[in-house]
């Protein structure tokens, strides 16, 4: 294979990653509830890169990190892993991982906007190109006109949608602050370090909201551990092990463009497996917002 091939490559089994970690997290969603689904995952994700960084780099604890890693790393992962992915795992139960997809394809867009107003990066008219055509693809899944009447309607459930800009919102700052900590540090241990940060966040979470029960129903629940150990695995170890691949033999533009058609690939495992009908107008909205993305990372 010519090499020159691989990084686009692993860049679209990145994105198929995302779509098989999606599909999975809202199946055991359903079944235990995302705070529990949430909270076991970060185990598994947890030890399949820890054990992937031993044989990488002969560490499975990120003890090479600097205070000023484990600060902001700490800072970004309680944002991303936590707070994010606590909005986001509930919008896979409100309204499935295809919408949810969908709206996370903002993130891009969100952290460009965050990075123009606090950090002063610049922001040219292709980029507030891309970020509008973003939107409108968005839009026109989620937006729909009332029948009889000339009134704009949402066409899925308001808490749902709401769970999945939050959780984009997170990501995206998530995104911003790891930047910060991480510099020239190992992206592995980096995640590693966010994860543990998102695990300390949710154990104190089941504590106040006493969800013990739940986690013990989730590790009974042969179906959801499958959704749970299949989703940590093509999520946090296999598809950002890709992406790191990804990163090393294309440029970071074309890698990001590829990633983030998702909300494409995803369409067909939806109708597949949870017979959701999805309407002509839904497909066009998803492969609008990922040209959107596209056009702001080239």
């Amino acid at each position: 294979m010519n090499f020159k091939n691989v990084g686009e490559l692993a860049a679209l089994l990145t994105a198929f990653c995302w779509t098989i970690s999606g599909i999975s997290f809202e199946k055991a969603g359903k079944r235990v509830g995302s705070i529990a689904v949430n909270y076991v995952r970060l185990i598994f994700g947890f030890l399949f890169v820890s054990l992937y960084s031993l044989a990488n780099r002969g560490l499975f604890f990120p003890v090479d990190a600097t205070s000023h890693n484990w600060l902001w790393l700490s800072l970004s992962g309680f944002i991303g892993f936590f707070l994010g992915d606590l909005f986001l795992f509930q919008a896979y139960v409100e309204v499935g991982s295809r919408i949810s997809m969908l709206i996370m394809a903002s993130s891009p867009p969100i952290t460009a906007l965050i990075e123009f107003i606090f950090l002063k990066e610049k922001l040219d008219l292709i980029s507030l190109l891309g970020m509008l055509i973003t939107v409108s693809g968005i839009s026109i899944v989620i937006l729909g006109k009332e029948e009889g009447k000339n009134k704009i309607k949402l066409n899925h459930s308001k808490k749902g949608l709401i769970f999945a800009f939050l959780g984009s919102l997170g990501q995206a700052i998530g995104l911003i602050i790891s930047r910060i900590g991480m510099g020239a540090y190992n992206p592995l241990a980096a995640t590693q370090i966010r994860i543990i940060s998102g695990f300390i966040g949710f154990t104190l979470l089941v504590i106040y909201l006493k969800k013990f029960k739940d986690i013990k129903t989730a590790l009974k629940d042969k179906e959801a551990m499958k959704g749970i150990i299949l989703g940590s695995l093509f999520g946090p170890f296999i598809g950002v092990t890709l992406s790191l691949v990804s990163l090393q033999y294309t440029s970071a533009g074309i890698s990001s463009t590829i990633t983030s058609i998702t909300p494409v690939t995803i369409i067909p495992f939806s109708v597949l497996l949870f017979k959701e009908k999805v309407k002509l107008k839904e497909i066009f909205g998803a492969i609008i917002s990922v040209i959107g993305v596209a056009i702001l990372f080239l």
